[in-house]
């Protein structure tokens, strides 16, 4: 059971990483890992969901997806 690393992007100051893992049922796990910070002051958050695909693309597009809108929503809160 391995987690991969796929097309990371950068947005503003995060790094969002979409990480895919295969279960042991043949579907894909999606997670992502959102990156902030440099050096000693690197925060990485890592968030899994309970969503499976049948298709690797399928999961590492719905982790993008949700990466950005996590990193939407963390904006809004700062702004109000």
């Amino acid at each position: 059971m391995t987690l991969e690393s796929e097309h990371s992007l950068t947005l503003g100051n995060y790094l969002v990483s979409p990480l895919v893992r295969r279960t042991e049922g043949g579907r894909y796990a999606p997670s992502v890992s959102i990156r902030s910070g440099r050096g000693t002051s690197t925060h990485d958050r890592v968030l899994r969901f309970h969503a499976r695909f049948d298709d690797r693309d399928g999961a590492r597009a719905y982790a993008v997806e949700q990466g950005i809108a996590w990193l939407g929503r963390m904006s809004q809160s700062q702004r109000s």
